[in-house]
């Protein structure tokens, strides 16, 4: 096998152009429903853990009901569930390398859940696509979260008070007063993800998606060349990121500057 770099190689590893290109299809594919399903999840997540549901808060209360401060109740009393659940999932997520979650989605999960196996637009393998769109999804929620998390407390306090004051709903608040304002504050942050996103996904190779590098091993093993295609999935994947972050940093100053006027 070639561990050098060789201009002739190039023009060997050229009959397979079209594997690189649906490898690019698939990692364009998987990295917007990645993001998609990513956004959901952290959406619902931030919310879990920014809510107030404690369902034991009649401990706190004595016979007399007075409201207790101090003691295992009174503890037990301010736990919340909902907030625990997120903050354990973000948590245990974040703190795990994405390759243990995809094998343990895709041979754990999907190995007891068996997908049908067909083919999207011909070359797509759908039994091994999801898994590795649901464990880089539920990767991505995970710091996703913190971010729109982020950007909802980032809304003044005061806006709360007047949508009340208005005869606004909590739901309806948020759905049409915080939300729309905390999206357009971390809409920067959610696209440069997508950028990650295209980056990690490489990894989903080791579960047979047909992506970029997945390319590549089908060239080293047919070719015995490693270093030629590895230089084009380099370029393939820089004219992916290089653009779409320039492109975000050109939105984002363009929403500042917004912001300003």
């Amino acid at each position: 096998m070639d561990s050098f770099i060789k201009w002739s190689n190039f023009s060997r590893i050229a009959p397979y152009a079209d594997l690189f290109e649906q490898g690019l299809a698939v990692t364009v594919l998987l990295s917007l429903f990645t993001v998609v399903i990513g956004f959901v999840i952290a959406l619902i997540l931030a919310i879990m853990r920014m809510s107030n549901f404690r369902p034991f808060r009649f401990l706190a209360y004595d016979g007399k009901g007075h409201y207790k401060t101090e003691g295992v109740l009174a503890t037990i009393s301010r736990f919340n569930p909902l907030a625990f659940i997120a903050t354990a999932y973000v948590e245990i997520l974040r703190s795990t390398p994405v390759i243990v979650q995809i094998f343990i989605i895709y041979f754990g999960v999907f190995g007891i859940i068996q997908l049908p196996a067909f083919t999207l637009f011909g070359f797509i393998k759908f039994n091994r696509f999801f898994p590795g769109v649901v464990a880089l999804g539920m990767n991505s929620g995970a710091y996703l979260c913190e971010i729109i998390r982020a950007g909802i407390q980032s809304i003044d306090g005061g806006q709360t008070e007047a949508a009340r004051s208005l005869g606004l709903s909590q739901f309806q608040n948020l759905r049409y007063i915080i939300l729309p304002q905390a999206l357009k504050n971390t809409l920067p942050a959610i696209a440069n993800e997508f950028v990650v996103i295209i980056k990690e996904s490489a990894i989903t190779y080791t579960i047979g998606v047909q992506d970029i590098m997945s390319a590549v091993n089908a060239v080293k093993g047919a070719t015995f060349v490693i270093i030629e295609p590895l230089l084009v999935a380099t370029l393939i994947y820089f004219c992916l990121c290089f653009p779409t972050s320039k492109l975000i940093a050109y939105f984002e100053r363009r929403m500042s500057h917004g912001d300003k006027r």
